[in-house]
């Protein structure tokens, strides 16, 4: 499975490492859901692979928030990233974030859902989470478990 978010803050720039913000919650909800059998940070990354799961972002460049991207990034970076999809060919690509799959699928139109979704990327299925930002305020932590463990279950029956 591969985890995708937008593009990375300031600190995972700084850090070199996946969803590092202070108010982060990603690693926190990737153990309480099962993802996981053990407690990870950010500086546990690399790690994923060994679950069978990968992490990347629709676009590289770090920014203080996402209104410093351009259109022509979020381009590129769906082909980018759907060449890297059809040539790892997860089961799983799991969306962290509604913002990140609307970049992704621009032409969708009306509310998404937490969950799968319709859409699919070569064979791949497609998955949305809530943004684990801290500030994202439309969802609590345990809105946010109940989506992170829904992902294990649908990952524990394919």
């Amino acid at each position: 499975m591969l985890f995708v978010g937008i593009n990375p803050g300031v600190r995972s720039a700084l850090t070199g490492h996946h969803f590092a913000g202070f108010s982060n919650r990603f690693w926190k909800l990737l153990f309480r859901s099962a993802l996981v059998p053990v407690p990870l940070t950010y500086e546990d990354d690399d790690r994923l692979p060994e679950w069978g799961y990968g992490i990347t972002n629709v676009v590289a460049r770090a920014t203080r928030g996402i209104d410093e991207l351009r259109p022509e990034e979020y381009s590129a970076g769906r082909v980018r990233l759907r060449s890297k999809v059809r040539r790892y060919a997860p089961a799983v690509v799991a969306f962290v974030g509604i913002t990140v799959y609307r970049a992704m699928f621009p032409q969708h139109r009306g509310p998404v859902t937490m969950g799968l979704q319709e859409e699919r990327i070569g064979e791949s299925r497609v998955f949305v989470l809530p943004n684990t930002s801290g500030r994202n305020a439309h969802y609590s932590f345990e809105k946010m478990l109940a989506a992170f463990t829904s992902l294990r279950t649908y990952l524990d029956r394919v």
